[in-house]
């Protein structure tokens, strides 16, 4: 089955346009920006200068001098909030309340081939992307089954989606995220952890040959002369067990070992991402306290090292 679904309602996009819009976003987030361009998006974070995940994002080129990053919604004012502050000595507009462009994520086996029918083209690599009149279609993943559109609202596409796809609820691909070791920044967790314990330095967010941005120092100290003790796994709960970013993560001994960072139900199927210990990721995780729901370790798609 092939599935589609409008990802406006938790997801929003932060535009920022002017002639010196991808000079300040390589001077403050954590991707090269000098790779991105009309065929070519890119995964990043930003940090505060203590080196502290603010917001993560999807950056794509909506046209001349003209990005949008893809964020959760709630973290969207908090983010332009702080970008405001230095983007005053730059050439460069924030628009924190658009509505005019869209995002729609588009998963399944067959996705690219019903894509290419409706655009023309389709992306063939993750980050790979197409633009055209009023779109730009992104690959975001390696296997090739998932897809994010950017559109304009006024435009065409949206209905043009929706008509050649299934629906897909929201919660369904946030479990999806959770299921690829997607960690994303909730309101719950803005400014708490630092990128390798979100596992962004093993995600692609990360560019060590970029040079200097808002917290690098602390990024790069830790990658080249520390160890992480910490990192994000994929856990499963019982049925009915529920849980929230922020909600903490014990060991049987009623010890913390760690917190909730993502967490979704698809199908009767409840998955969460947990920031815990390297030692404890092993242990006999629970939910919110010694006793509570118990969590059943998952395969992660990539390898976990410190």
């Amino acid at each position: 089955m092939n599935s589609t679904t409008s990802l406006s309602g938790h997801e929003a996009l932060l535009h920022v346009s002017g002639p010196d819009a991808l000079k300040f976003l390589q001077g403050q987030t954590t991707c090269d920006i000098r790779n991105v361009g009309p065929s070519q998006a890119a995964r990043g974070v930003y940090c505060t200068p203590q080196g502290r995940v603010i917001c993560d994002f999807l950056l794509v080129e909506l046209g001349q001098d003209h990005c949008a990053l893809r964020l959760r919604r709630e973290i969207r004012e908090p983010t332009v909030a702080v970008l405001a502050k230095y983007s005053v000595f730059s050439k460069v507009m924030l628009e924190g309340e658009r509505e005019d462009w869209l995002v729609a994520g588009v998963c399944g086996a067959n996705a690219a081939d019903t894509l290419g029918q409706l655009f023309g083209s389709v992306p063939r690599a993750d980050l790979e992307c197409i633009r055209g009149e009023n779109f730009v279609l992104v690959q975001t993943g390696a296997a090739g089954d998932t897809f994010e559109c950017f559109m304009a609202a006024e435009s065409t596409w949206p209905a043009a989606l929706e008509n050649a796809f299934d629906s897909l609820s929201a919660e369904c691909w946030r479990h999806r995220e959770i299921s690829a070791g997607s960690a994303r920044i909730e309101a719950a967790t803005l400014g708490e952890f630092v990128p390798q314990v979100l596992n962004y330095t093993l995600t692609g967010h990360i560019s060590f040959n970029k040079g200097c941005y808002t917290g690098q120092e602390v990024v790069a100290r830790l990658h080249y002369r520390g160890r992480s003790k910490r990192r994000s796994f994929a856990f499963q709960l019982p049925a009915g067990a529920e849980a929230k970013a922020g909600d903490a993560v014990f060991d049987r001994a009623g010890k913390q070992v760690g917190s909730v960072i993502n967490s979704a139900c698809c199908d009767g199927d409840s998955r969460l991402l947990a920031a815990t210990g390297l030692d404890d990721v092993e242990a006999d995780l629970r939910l919110g306290t010694a006793d509570g729901a118990e969590f059943t370790m998952l395969d992660m798609p990539y390898l976990v090292e410190a």
